[in-house]
Protein backbone atom coordinates (compact mmCIF):
# COMPACT_ATOMS: atom_id res chain seq x y z
CA UNK A 1 0.00 0.00 0.00
CA UNK A 2 1.69 3.42 -1.31
CA UNK A 3 2.12 5.75 1.93
CA UNK A 4 -0.09 8.88 0.58
CA UNK A 5 -0.47 10.96 4.36
CA UNK A 6 2.76 12.54 4.46
CA UNK A 7 2.32 14.89 1.03
CA UNK A 8 1.18 18.28 2.73
CA UNK A 9 0.77 20.09 -0.40
CA UNK A 10 -2.68 17.96 -0.79
CA UNK A 11 -3.15 17.64 2.86
CA UNK A 12 -2.86 22.16 3.18
CA UNK A 13 -4.40 22.88 -0.45
CA UNK A 14 -6.89 24.86 0.87
CA UNK A 15 -5.01 27.11 3.19
CA UNK A 16 -4.04 30.57 2.66
CA UNK A 17 -0.42 31.12 4.32
CA UNK A 18 -1.90 33.61 7.02
CA UNK A 19 -4.25 30.06 8.12
CA UNK A 20 -1.45 27.90 8.02
CA UNK A 21 0.33 30.29 10.29
CA UNK A 22 -2.50 30.25 12.66
CA UNK A 23 -2.92 26.29 12.80
CA UNK A 24 0.68 25.79 13.94
CA UNK A 25 0.31 28.55 16.56
CA UNK A 26 -3.05 26.73 17.75
CA UNK A 27 -1.07 23.50 17.82
CA UNK A 28 2.00 24.65 19.73
CA UNK A 29 -0.50 25.74 22.08
CA UNK A 30 -2.37 22.60 22.72
CA UNK A 31 0.93 20.84 22.87
CA UNK A 32 1.44 21.95 26.23
CA UNK A 33 -1.13 20.75 28.93
CA UNK A 34 -0.53 23.48 31.51
CA UNK A 35 -1.65 25.76 29.01
CA UNK A 36 -4.74 24.18 28.02
CA UNK A 37 -5.66 23.96 31.33
CA UNK A 38 -4.77 27.67 32.55
CA UNK A 39 -6.52 28.59 28.72
CA UNK A 40 -9.62 26.32 29.69
CA UNK A 41 -10.36 28.03 33.32
CA UNK A 42 -9.80 31.41 31.92
CA UNK A 43 -12.35 30.92 29.18
CA UNK A 44 -14.61 29.63 31.69
CA UNK A 45 -14.30 32.16 33.68
CA UNK A 46 -14.52 34.76 31.30
CA UNK A 47 -17.80 33.10 29.56
CA UNK A 48 -19.21 33.03 32.88
CA UNK A 49 -18.69 36.36 33.21
CA UNK A 50 -20.13 37.56 30.36
CA UNK A 51 -16.73 39.09 28.96
CA UNK A 52 -16.75 40.09 25.61
CA UNK A 53 -14.24 37.45 24.31
CA UNK A 54 -16.35 35.67 21.83
CA UNK A 55 -14.72 37.61 18.96
CA UNK A 56 -11.06 36.46 20.32
CA UNK A 57 -12.59 32.53 20.42
CA UNK A 58 -14.01 33.20 16.62
CA UNK A 59 -10.99 34.30 15.13
CA UNK A 60 -9.17 31.23 16.68
CA UNK A 61 -9.78 28.42 18.22
CA UNK A 62 -13.32 28.00 17.08
CA UNK A 63 -12.77 28.85 13.32
CA UNK A 64 -10.34 26.42 12.88
CA UNK A 65 -12.41 23.91 14.10
CA UNK A 66 -15.83 24.64 13.38
CA UNK A 67 -17.74 25.63 10.59
CA UNK A 68 -19.75 28.51 11.65
CA UNK A 69 -22.13 29.50 14.09
CA UNK A 70 -25.57 28.40 12.07
CA UNK A 71 -26.03 25.91 9.56
CA UNK A 72 -25.57 28.76 6.73
CA UNK A 73 -22.86 30.13 7.94
CA UNK A 74 -20.90 26.92 7.24
CA UNK A 75 -21.97 26.76 3.86
CA UNK A 76 -18.76 28.57 2.37
CA UNK A 77 -16.87 25.70 3.96
CA UNK A 78 -19.07 22.98 2.95
CA UNK A 79 -18.32 24.12 -0.80
CA UNK A 80 -14.48 25.07 -0.33
CA UNK A 81 -14.11 21.35 0.94
CA UNK A 82 -15.87 19.80 -1.44
CA UNK A 83 -14.11 21.28 -4.03
CA UNK A 84 -11.20 18.65 -3.25
CA UNK A 85 -14.30 16.15 -3.48
CA UNK A 86 -14.23 16.10 1.28
CA UNK A 87 -17.92 15.59 2.14
CA UNK A 88 -18.80 17.69 4.69
CA UNK A 89 -21.19 16.01 8.08
CA UNK A 90 -23.07 19.36 9.61
CA UNK A 91 -23.07 18.86 13.56
CA UNK A 92 -24.78 20.72 15.96
CA UNK A 93 -21.95 20.54 18.56
CA UNK A 94 -24.25 22.61 21.36
CA UNK A 95 -23.41 20.25 24.55
CA UNK A 96 -24.86 19.80 28.21
CA UNK A 97 -28.59 21.46 28.03
CA UNK A 98 -31.11 20.15 30.18
CA UNK A 99 -34.29 21.42 29.16
CA UNK A 100 -36.58 20.67 27.08
CA UNK A 101 -37.14 24.07 24.86
CA UNK A 102 -33.50 22.99 24.36
CA UNK A 103 -34.23 19.56 23.45
CA UNK A 104 -36.76 21.01 20.68
CA UNK A 105 -34.63 23.46 19.44
CA UNK A 106 -32.43 20.70 18.93
CA UNK A 107 -34.51 18.64 17.20
CA UNK A 108 -35.77 20.93 15.12
CA UNK A 109 -31.99 21.96 13.59
CA UNK A 110 -31.09 18.24 13.52
CA UNK A 111 -34.30 18.04 11.18
CA UNK A 112 -33.02 21.61 8.96
CA UNK A 113 -29.07 19.65 8.45
CA UNK A 114 -31.57 16.56 7.19
CA UNK A 115 -32.94 19.05 4.95
CA UNK A 116 -29.75 20.42 3.85
CA UNK A 117 -27.91 16.79 3.27
CA UNK A 118 -30.81 16.03 1.09
CA UNK A 119 -30.48 19.23 -0.85
CA UNK A 120 -26.61 19.12 -1.08
CA UNK A 121 -24.48 16.55 -2.50
CA UNK A 122 -21.64 17.59 -0.82
CA UNK A 123 -23.14 17.19 2.61
CA UNK A 124 -24.14 12.95 2.12
CA UNK A 125 -24.84 12.89 5.94
CA UNK A 126 -26.91 14.19 9.07
CA UNK A 127 -26.01 13.78 12.31
CA UNK A 128 -27.05 14.04 15.85
CA UNK A 129 -25.77 13.21 19.68
CA UNK A 130 -28.53 11.32 21.90
CA UNK A 131 -28.42 13.63 24.78
CA UNK A 132 -28.82 16.64 22.22
CA UNK A 133 -32.64 15.51 22.47
CA UNK A 134 -32.88 14.38 25.91
CA UNK A 135 -31.08 14.10 29.82
CA UNK A 136 -27.87 12.31 30.40
CA UNK A 137 -29.03 11.03 33.67
CA UNK A 138 -32.36 9.98 31.73
CA UNK A 139 -30.82 7.66 29.59
CA UNK A 140 -28.79 6.16 32.73
CA UNK A 141 -31.87 5.37 34.27
CA UNK A 142 -33.72 3.62 31.50
CA UNK A 143 -30.09 1.67 30.83
CA UNK A 144 -30.25 0.31 33.98
CA UNK A 145 -33.86 -0.51 34.00
CA UNK A 146 -34.91 1.70 36.96
CA UNK A 147 -38.45 2.34 37.42
CA UNK A 148 -39.34 5.85 36.08
CA UNK A 149 -41.69 8.25 37.93
CA UNK A 150 -44.61 9.12 35.92
CA UNK A 151 -42.95 12.37 35.10
CA UNK A 152 -39.73 10.64 33.78
CA UNK A 153 -41.35 8.11 31.95
CA UNK A 154 -43.47 11.17 29.99
CA UNK A 155 -40.25 12.84 29.86
CA UNK A 156 -38.63 9.59 28.36
CA UNK A 157 -41.28 9.18 25.53
CA UNK A 158 -40.68 12.61 24.33
CA UNK A 159 -37.40 11.46 23.93
CA UNK A 160 -38.33 8.17 21.92
CA UNK A 161 -40.85 10.46 19.98
CA UNK A 162 -38.05 13.09 18.85
CA UNK A 163 -35.71 9.32 17.71
CA UNK A 164 -38.44 8.43 15.63
CA UNK A 165 -39.28 11.83 14.25
CA UNK A 166 -35.24 12.06 12.92
CA UNK A 167 -34.52 8.68 11.91
CA UNK A 168 -38.36 8.68 10.30
CA UNK A 169 -37.48 12.28 8.20
CA UNK A 170 -34.00 10.94 7.30
CA UNK A 171 -36.03 7.73 5.92
CA UNK A 172 -38.41 9.54 3.92
CA UNK A 173 -35.49 12.13 2.49
CA UNK A 174 -32.99 8.77 2.06
CA UNK A 175 -30.35 10.94 3.92
CA UNK A 176 -27.98 8.74 5.85
CA UNK A 177 -28.32 9.49 9.75
CA UNK A 178 -24.92 9.19 12.39
CA UNK A 179 -25.89 8.94 15.89
CA UNK A 180 -23.40 9.42 18.23
CA UNK A 181 -22.24 7.37 21.32
CA UNK A 182 -21.27 9.04 24.32
CA UNK A 183 -20.40 7.93 27.75
CA UNK A 184 -20.76 4.47 28.57
CA UNK A 185 -23.45 4.60 31.46
CA UNK A 186 -26.33 6.47 29.15
CA UNK A 187 -25.29 4.36 26.10
CA UNK A 188 -27.38 1.10 26.83
CA UNK A 189 -30.36 3.00 26.44
CA UNK A 190 -29.08 4.89 23.51
CA UNK A 191 -27.86 1.64 21.68
CA UNK A 192 -31.56 0.32 22.21
CA UNK A 193 -33.07 2.93 20.94
CA UNK A 194 -31.24 3.20 17.96
CA UNK A 195 -31.59 -0.38 17.75
CA UNK A 196 -35.25 -0.04 17.44
CA UNK A 197 -34.73 2.53 14.79
CA UNK A 198 -32.33 0.19 12.59
CA UNK A 199 -35.08 -2.31 12.85
CA UNK A 200 -37.79 -0.53 11.46
CA UNK A 201 -35.66 2.23 8.74
CA UNK A 202 -33.05 -0.55 7.98
CA UNK A 203 -34.85 -3.32 6.09
CA UNK A 204 -33.82 -2.32 2.94
CA UNK A 205 -30.28 -0.55 3.05
CA UNK A 206 -29.08 1.57 5.93
CA UNK A 207 -30.15 5.03 6.77
CA UNK A 208 -29.52 4.80 10.47
CA UNK A 209 -25.90 4.15 11.72
CA UNK A 210 -24.78 3.85 15.52
CA UNK A 211 -21.54 4.46 17.00
CA UNK A 212 -18.86 1.82 18.23
CA UNK A 213 -16.41 3.28 20.85
CA UNK A 214 -13.83 0.79 20.25
CA UNK A 215 -11.73 2.15 23.77
CA UNK A 216 -14.46 0.17 24.93
CA UNK A 217 -13.37 -4.05 25.46
CA UNK A 218 -17.27 -4.97 25.42
CA UNK A 219 -17.79 -3.21 22.42
CA UNK A 220 -16.64 -5.84 19.82
CA UNK A 221 -18.96 -8.48 20.98
CA UNK A 222 -21.91 -5.66 21.23
CA UNK A 223 -21.55 -5.57 17.43
CA UNK A 224 -21.39 -9.43 16.86
CA UNK A 225 -24.54 -10.16 18.92
CA UNK A 226 -26.49 -7.19 16.67
CA UNK A 227 -25.36 -8.70 13.84
CA UNK A 228 -27.05 -11.98 15.02
CA UNK A 229 -30.60 -10.13 15.80
CA UNK A 230 -29.93 -8.47 12.34
CA UNK A 231 -29.68 -11.75 10.82
CA UNK A 232 -32.97 -12.91 12.22
CA UNK A 233 -34.99 -10.05 11.82
CA UNK A 234 -33.31 -8.60 8.45
CA UNK A 235 -32.01 -5.54 8.59
CA UNK A 236 -29.03 -3.72 7.72
CA UNK A 237 -26.21 -2.47 10.10
CA UNK A 238 -24.65 1.12 9.80
CA UNK A 239 -22.00 1.99 12.56
CA UNK A 240 -19.73 4.20 12.61
CA UNK A 241 -16.52 2.88 14.49
CA UNK A 242 -14.19 4.91 16.84
CA UNK A 243 -11.96 4.91 19.07
CA UNK A 244 -13.81 7.27 21.78
CA UNK A 245 -13.68 10.53 23.40
CA UNK A 246 -14.44 10.54 26.97
CA UNK A 247 -11.40 8.04 28.52
CA UNK A 248 -10.31 10.18 31.04
CA UNK A 249 -14.15 10.98 32.27
CA UNK A 250 -14.79 7.05 32.08
CA UNK A 251 -11.46 5.32 33.98
CA UNK A 252 -12.34 8.43 36.93
CA UNK A 253 -16.23 7.55 37.13
CA UNK A 254 -14.80 3.44 37.38
CA UNK A 255 -12.51 4.25 39.89
CA UNK A 256 -14.87 6.41 42.14
CA UNK A 257 -17.94 4.17 41.98
CA UNK A 258 -15.76 0.77 42.60
CA UNK A 259 -16.32 -0.82 38.81
CA UNK A 260 -14.33 -2.10 36.68
CA UNK A 261 -13.48 0.00 34.18
CA UNK A 262 -15.28 -0.39 30.31
CA UNK A 263 -12.03 0.85 28.79
CA UNK A 264 -9.30 -0.99 27.08
CA UNK A 265 -6.42 -1.79 29.28
CA UNK A 266 -3.77 0.26 26.78
CA UNK A 267 -3.47 2.15 23.71
CA UNK A 268 -2.34 -0.68 21.64
CA UNK A 269 -5.61 -3.42 23.00
CA UNK A 270 -7.93 0.21 21.46
CA UNK A 271 -6.24 -0.18 18.40
CA UNK A 272 -6.51 -3.67 17.69
CA UNK A 273 -10.70 -3.53 19.19
CA UNK A 274 -10.90 -0.38 16.27
CA UNK A 275 -9.39 -2.60 13.84
CA UNK A 276 -11.14 -5.74 14.40
CA UNK A 277 -14.31 -4.45 14.46
CA UNK A 278 -13.64 -2.69 11.00
CA UNK A 279 -11.99 -6.45 10.06
CA UNK A 280 -15.33 -8.15 11.22
CA UNK A 281 -17.48 -5.74 9.14
CA UNK A 282 -16.02 -5.84 5.89
CA UNK A 283 -16.41 -9.46 6.06
CA UNK A 284 -20.01 -8.84 6.23
CA UNK A 285 -20.32 -5.75 4.22
CA UNK A 286 -23.04 -7.23 2.09
CA UNK A 287 -25.20 -6.23 5.01
CA UNK A 288 -23.59 -3.55 6.78
CA UNK A 289 -22.21 -0.22 6.16
CA UNK A 290 -18.87 1.42 7.31
CA UNK A 291 -18.01 5.13 8.48
CA UNK A 292 -14.73 4.76 10.18
CA UNK A 293 -14.05 7.81 11.88
CA UNK A 294 -10.15 7.81 12.43
CA UNK A 295 -7.60 10.18 12.79
CA UNK A 296 -4.41 6.89 12.81
CA UNK A 297 -2.82 6.38 9.55
CA UNK A 298 -2.45 2.52 10.17
CA UNK A 299 -5.86 2.19 10.82
CA UNK A 300 -6.39 4.12 7.25
CA UNK A 301 -4.29 2.14 5.50
CA UNK A 302 -5.42 -1.60 6.96
CA UNK A 303 -9.21 -0.16 5.65
CA UNK A 304 -7.57 0.99 2.21
CA UNK A 305 -5.72 -2.57 2.23
CA UNK A 306 -9.48 -3.88 2.50
CA UNK A 307 -10.75 -2.43 -0.14
CA UNK A 308 -8.08 -3.53 -2.69
CA UNK A 309 -8.24 -7.11 -1.43
CA UNK A 310 -11.73 -7.55 -1.66
CA UNK A 311 -12.03 -5.32 -5.47
CA UNK A 312 -14.23 -3.13 -3.56
CA UNK A 313 -15.24 0.31 -5.56
CA UNK A 314 -13.43 3.00 -3.97
CA UNK A 315 -16.96 5.15 -4.09
CA UNK A 316 -18.82 2.24 -2.51
CA UNK A 317 -21.61 4.39 -0.97
CA UNK A 318 -21.38 1.42 2.23
CA UNK A 319 -17.64 2.94 2.91
CA UNK A 320 -16.62 6.27 4.08
CA UNK A 321 -13.64 7.37 5.86
CA UNK A 322 -14.98 10.53 8.30
CA UNK A 323 -12.07 13.07 10.85
CA UNK A 324 -13.14 15.93 12.34
CA UNK A 325 -12.97 19.18 11.03
CA UNK A 326 -9.28 21.12 11.72
CA UNK A 327 -7.44 17.81 12.33
CA UNK A 328 -5.85 15.34 10.46
CA UNK A 329 -6.24 16.99 6.71
CA UNK A 330 -2.84 14.98 5.89
CA UNK A 331 -5.61 11.99 6.23
CA UNK A 332 -8.72 13.76 4.84
CA UNK A 333 -7.45 15.62 1.83
CA UNK A 334 -4.89 12.81 0.81
CA UNK A 335 -7.53 10.26 0.78
CA UNK A 336 -9.91 12.50 -1.13
CA UNK A 337 -7.55 12.82 -3.74
CA UNK A 338 -7.01 9.20 -4.07
CA UNK A 339 -10.78 8.57 -5.17
CA UNK A 340 -11.97 7.31 -1.11
CA UNK A 341 -14.76 8.54 -0.11
CA UNK A 342 -14.17 11.03 3.06
CA UNK A 343 -15.95 13.30 5.27
CA UNK A 344 -15.45 16.20 7.89
CA UNK A 345 -17.26 16.23 10.42
CA UNK A 346 -17.99 20.25 10.42
CA UNK A 347 -19.09 21.30 14.11
CA UNK A 348 -21.21 24.49 14.47
CA UNK A 349 -23.41 26.56 16.85
CA UNK A 350 -23.00 29.74 18.70
CA UNK A 351 -19.30 30.72 20.00
CA UNK A 352 -20.50 30.15 23.79
CA UNK A 353 -22.78 26.53 23.35
CA UNK A 354 -19.80 24.46 21.52
CA UNK A 355 -16.95 25.71 23.94
CA UNK A 356 -18.09 22.68 25.63
CA UNK A 357 -17.13 20.65 22.46
CA UNK A 358 -13.54 23.11 21.69
CA UNK A 359 -12.37 22.14 24.96
CA UNK A 360 -12.71 18.24 24.68
CA UNK A 361 -10.55 18.80 21.42
CA UNK A 362 -8.09 20.91 23.10
CA UNK A 363 -7.49 18.10 25.95
CA UNK A 364 -8.27 15.23 23.48
CA UNK A 365 -4.86 16.18 21.41
CA UNK A 366 -2.76 16.90 24.49
CA UNK A 367 -3.47 13.79 26.42
CA UNK A 368 -3.59 11.09 22.90
CA UNK A 369 0.29 10.50 22.18
CA UNK A 370 1.76 11.88 18.90
CA UNK A 371 -1.70 13.59 17.56
CA UNK A 372 -0.64 16.94 18.21
CA UNK A 373 3.27 16.76 17.54
CA UNK A 374 2.06 14.83 13.97
CA UNK A 375 -0.02 17.96 13.05
CA UNK A 376 2.76 20.52 13.96
CA UNK A 377 5.41 18.53 11.78
CA UNK A 378 3.11 18.03 8.99
CA UNK A 379 2.27 22.15 9.61
CA UNK A 380 5.70 22.77 9.78
CA UNK A 381 6.48 20.97 6.57
CA UNK A 382 4.15 22.78 4.20
CA UNK A 383 5.34 26.12 5.93
CA UNK A 384 9.22 25.08 4.80
CA UNK A 385 8.00 23.73 1.25
CA UNK A 386 5.86 26.98 0.70
CA UNK A 387 9.30 29.11 1.52
CA UNK A 388 11.05 26.98 -0.86
CA UNK A 389 8.61 27.70 -4.07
Amino acid sequence: MDKIFNNTEVAFSLKSDTELDRAYFLFKMIASEPLVRIGTAVTNFALKAHLPVDGLIRATVFDHFCGGVNELDCLSVVDKMYTKRVSSVLDYSVEGKEEEAQFDAALEMTLKTIEFAKERQAIPFAVFKPTGLGRLDLYEKVGAKEVLSATEQAEWDKVCERFELVCKTAHDKDVALLIDAEESWMQDAADDLVEAMMRKYNKEKVIVFNTLQMYRWDRLDYLKSLHERAKVEGFYIGMKIVRGAYMEKENKRAEERGYPTPICPSKQATDDNYNAAVDYMMKHIETMAIFAGTHNEESSYKLMSMLKENNIDLHDHRIWFGQLYGMSDNISYNLAANGYNVAKYLPFGPVRDVMPYLIRRAEENTSVAGQTSRELNLLKTERERRKLK
